[in-house]
């Protein structure tokens, strides 16, 4: 059965370990101890039932609390399995940066692993360009360098 657990805001990691441990140390069945990818504040246990649940999280710090009412996993499969976004960048598109130390630099792409999820991007207010590889989540697109092709049959069209 799947249970979700409350627990305080960016202690989901601590308090994971913790119910883990406990439930290791009282030889409870405790499946898996799992923190969904962007929910803060929660963690999900998967238990034989509610009491081992519970046993698990007695008087673990972080944790408020059980919620009594088990979950189907087809409620929280988004959660777990998140699904790839599409990747929108290309080759030549004008990117601004919007992580640090590079924040708000604008930079062309120069190369794309969509695999590894990572692109390979020139700074544009450069004197020399170096080449820098970085997350695609960290950039956004400001302007997409429209190829020759798409152009002419623009014009032919």
């Amino acid at each position: 059965m799947i249970f979700v657990v409350r627990v305080s805001t960016n202690k989901e990691d601590q308090a994971i370990e913790l119910i883990a441990e406990n439930a290791k140390t009282k030889k409870l069945e405790v499946f898996s101890v799992v923190r969904p990818h962007g929910l803060r504040g929660y963690v999900i246990i998967e238990t034989e039932d509610l009491k081992n649940a519970e046993k698990a999280c007695y008087n673990v710090p972080y944790v408020k609390g059980v919620i009594p009412k088990p979950l189907n996993y087809s409620e929280i499969k988004n959660i777990i399995e998140p699904t790839p976004e599409q990747i929108d960048i290309q080759e030549g598109d004008i990117v601004e940066i919007i992580t640090d130390p590079f924040k708000k630099d604008k930079a062309k792409v120069v190369r794309l692993d969509k695999q590894k999820g990572d692109a390979v991007v020139e700074l544009l207010e450069t004197a020399v360009p170096i080449p820098m590889t970085l997350k695609i989540d960290n950039l956004r697109v400001i302007r997409r360098e429209k190829k020759e092709e798409e152009e002419i049959n623009l014009l032919e069209g």
